[in-house]
C-alpha cells in the first residue's frame, strides 16, 4: 500500500520561501513595518502565522529577512555604485539607483529602508533601529569609498569624505520621500542632477 505524504499542516503544499519573502517585501515596503500587519503579511505570503512563525520567525525577524532580500534586489545598486571609477561616478550612480528604484511602476513608491521607520512607535523600534543600522553601514561603505577617491587623487585633499557621504545619502533619502508623495522620475532625475551640479572637482 502506498503512503501520501502530507504537508505539513499550517504550511500550503509547494510553500515558495522566495516568493513569500518577496512578497512579504511588498507589504512592509507600502506599509512601513507598523504599518503591516500580520494578517496582510501572511495574506500577501499565501501562508498561515504558524507557517509564518516557523519559516522566518516572528515579525521582527521576518522585517530583518526581508531587508537583506531588499538589499540584495531592489537596492542592489548601491552596491554597483560603489564599483564605479571615480567619486563623481559612485555619487551619479546612486543618486540615479535611488531615482529609479523609488518609482518603479511595479513597485510601491519610496524606498523600504526609508518608508520602514517612518512614524515608528515603540512597537517598531526594533525594526526602526535595524533601518538605522543599514543606513549608517551605507553610508559608511559610501564615506569609505570617497576616502579612497581622495587618497588617489580623484577627489581634492580637502574634501570631507564624511560630509559627501551625507549629502548624498540625504539627497537619496529625500528622493525617496518626495517618490513616497508622488514626485515622478524626471522631476526627482532633476534633483539627482541639481546635487550632483554641487560635485568638488578633482
Amino acid at each position: 500500500m502506498e503512503i501520501t505524504r502530507k504537508a505539513p499542516i499550517g504550511r500550503p503544499r509547494g510553500f515558495d520561501a522566495d516568493e513569500a519573502l518577496e512578497r512579504a517585501m511588498l507589504v512592509f515596503w507600502k506599509q512601513g513595518y507598523e504599518g503591516a500587519s500580520l494578517t496582510e503579511l501572511t495574506s500577501a505570503m499565501g501562508i498561515t502565522r504558524k507557517s509564518m512563525y516557523a519559516a522566518f520567525g516572528n515579525k521582527e525577524a521576518l522585517f530583518r529577512k526581508v531587508l537583506e532580500r531588499y538589499t540584495e534586489g531592489p537596492a542592489s545598486y548601491a552596491a554597483r555604485a560603489l564599483e564605479k571609477p571615480s567619486a563623481r561616478e559612485v555619487a551619479k550612480a546612486l543618486l540615479a539607483g535611488s531615482v529609479s528604484t523609488t518609482t518603479r511602476p511595479d513597485c510601491p513608491a519610496g524606498c523600504l529602508g526609508v518608508q520602514g521607520s517612518l512614524a515608528s512607535g515603540d512597537s517598531g523600534r526594533a525594526a526602526r533601529d535595524a533601518l538605522i543600522t543599514w543606513r549608517d553601514d551605507g553610508r559608511t561603505r559610501l564615506r569609505h569609498r570617497f576616502q579612497r577617491a581622495v587618497d588617489e587623487g580623484d577627489l581634492p585633499p580637502g574634501a570631507d569624505p564624511e560630509l559627501l557621504a551625507r549629502y548624498v545619502m540625504t539627497v537619496a533619502n529625500g528622493i525617496a520621500v518626495q517618490a513616497a508623495s508622488g514626485a515622478t522620475r524626471s522631476e526627482l532625475q532633476q534633483v539627482a542632477d541639481a546635487a550632483l551640479r554641487n560635485w568638488p572637482p578633482a
